[in-house]
């Protein structure tokens, strides 16, 4: 089972140049700010209501100047910001190692293969989807917090996974990059963790 974030693929940096690309089509449709700074207004609102929240750019308007967007449609300026966020996902990428591994072990035939994944339900999925990795998962090994309704880095969610596959935690293997929610979880219920160490160019194992 895999973690999905930074991970299969970079958030961090998907995130970056999506929020990137949001703050310049807002500047574009006659935000009156440079862009800098309206990046760091929103790196503000990310920070207080979390990456999951769905409304940052609706959060990010009142806090600007009104004189920055006064004779605009502020709804056009959201809109603008939005849509290119989402642009940005056609972009979205897995690690290079990333298909090819699971292709070959996918052809094996005797490993199940899924994920365990924190975020929202319809978010995480379509994550999956973008990444083209949904063909070689196991239809009952997708898990996301959400879905589920126990949160990362809570043990209850790997076991609820291990128990949904029928398999005894010894047998399952947790690949993640983030101790406290890929390992320390993992090893408290007696799966097997494998912290993957990723720069985006190498992944490194141990």
């Amino acid at each position: 089972l895999f973690d999905v974030d930074d991970t299969l693929f970079s958030t961090t940096q998907f995130a970056a140049l999506a929020r990137q690309r949001a703050v310049e089509a807002m500047v574009r449709q006659g935000l009156r700010m440079p862009v800098q700074e309206v990046r760091r207004g929103l790196n503000e609102v990310i920070s207080e209501f979390t990456s999951n929240y769905g409304m940052h750019f609706d959060k990010l308007l009142p806090r600007l100047p009104p004189a920055s967007y006064a004779g605009v449609n502020r709804a056009l300026i959201i809109a603008a910001g939005i849509m290119a966020y989402h642009a940005t996902k056609a972009e979205l990428q897995p690690f290079p190692d990333v298909l090819p591994f699971l292709r070959r072990v996918h052809e094996q035939g005797d490993v199940v293969l899924g994920v365990i994944t924190h975020g929202l339900e319809l978010k995480q999925a379509e994550k999956l989807l973008l990444l083209k990795v949904v063909p070689f998962l196991h239809p009952g090994a997708i898990f996301i917090s959400d879905q589920v309704g126990i949160s990362k880095p809570n043990p209850k969610l790997y076991q609820r996974a291990c128990a949904a596959l029928g398999l005894d935690p010894r047998e399952v293997m947790y690949v993640g990059d983030n101790p406290l929610h890929d390992v320390d979880p993992v090893n408290a219920v007696g799966m097997v963790p494998v912290r993957l160490h990723r720069d985006n160019r190498f992944a490194g194992v141990t």
